[in-house]
């Protein structure tokens, strides 16, 4: 058997990979010449599957559990398990509680325990929700390293237009394009997702801080280089244009708000991505004529789409194989 994997974001890279490991001869076709250039590279990366839990289905946590597990196993090094804060400005402490309401996975922590995980927040929140066992990674250099490892295991990779194979001559077809296929997919939408990195040696951060707001929440997440990722805005829309000036705005003065440094950070990178969902914002795996599509990622990419790859694996191969994750819940997972 050999699959065409069409689409090279974090859908297509991590169906390709699990078939692979498998035993299926993969090759991956995208229109962009470098993988992951689409919505994917203005991923948060967050592995969050209880945070996440407060405003998306049980399936959305269920599903994502043992997310943190493959994604290290798949690209060693690149998983930073330090958990997750969640804090809210004085006059939002009830956003906290209203939060907690509709996770599990927390524990409560005061001030002190805050300048404990995150000295340069010490003082300015009273009290927080703590996910200690969440995770998160830097979409890019994780899609980077799937890529690697699977040209190194000897996958095919057919980047821009050149070289393009006939999908007549492939077992099966395998769909991962993301926002492109839309018009086509009944039921699918998109929703843009808007980012933009800072750049600061004023602050450091261990972990990605949620802010909460009950107009503009927001989440900021470590990366390299004195760097972070501010996100993101949900605003139910296809439209794929620069950020808005409301947006920018926004996400200045509430990473303003978690630490007045971030005032004098640079801004080094501004990004909109569109992220394809259903009406129940969870993923489907799709029948079609000449194979299958993974679909409606929505905002859980890195979160989910190892396991909707299991379930790709287990619907070409059957599920007799023994699972690349550890948690047997992917197996009867409710996206199917």
């Amino acid at each position: 058997m050999t699959v065409l994997i069409k689409g090279a974001g974090v859908a297509g890279l991590t169906a390709a990979f699990e078939l692979n490991r498998r035993g299926i001869a993969v090759e991956v076709v995208d229109a962009a010449e470098i993988v992951g250039a689409g919505a994917s590279s203005y991923a948060g990366g967050m592995i969050a599957p209880y945070c996440e839990r407060e405003a998306a289905d049980e399936a959305v946590l269920t599903l994502g559990l043992s997310a943190a597990d493959w994604w290290e196993k798949a690209v060693p090094g690149e998983v930073f398990r330090n958990g997750t804060l969640v804090i809210a400005a004085g006059r939002d402490s009830g956003e906290l509680d209203r939060f907690a309401a509709r996770t599990r996975g927390y524990e409560w922590v005061g001030g002190n325990t805050i300048g404990e995980l995150e000295p340069d927040l010490a003082g300015r929140f009273d009290r927080a929700l703590f996910f200690s066992e969440e995770a998160h990674l830097d979409p890019r250099k994780a899609m980077a390293g799937l890529y690697a490892a699977l040209v190194e295991q000897g996958v095919r990779f057919h980047l821009g237009s050149a070289d393009v194979p006939s999908e007549a001559s492939f077992s099966a077809v395998v769909e991962c394009t993301g926002a492109a296929a839309i018009a086509a997919t009944p039921g699918l939408r998109g929703v843009r997702g808007e980012m933009l990195f800072l750049e600061t040696a004023e602050i450091s951060l261990s972990r990605p801080v949620r802010l909460l707001h009950p107009r503009h929440p927001l989440y900021i997440v470590p990366r390299d280089n004195h760097r972070f990722m501010v996100g993101a805005t949900m605003i139910e829309t296809d439209d794929d244009g620069p950020i808005t000036a409301r947006s920018v705005m926004e996400f200045l003065n509430t990473a303003y708000a978690v630490h007045p440094a971030f005032g004098e950070a640079r801004v080094v990178e501004m990004g909109v991505g569109v992220r394809p969902a259903f009406a129940d914002n969870l993923p489907r795996i799709l029948d079609r004529d000449d194979g299958f599509a993974i679909a409606g990622m929505y905002r859980h990419g890195f979160l989910l789409a190892p396991a909707m790859a299991r379930q790709l694996a287990e619907r070409l191969c059957g599920a007799d194989r023994p699972p690349f994750s550890p948690n047997s819940s992917f197996r009867h997972g409710a996206t199917q």
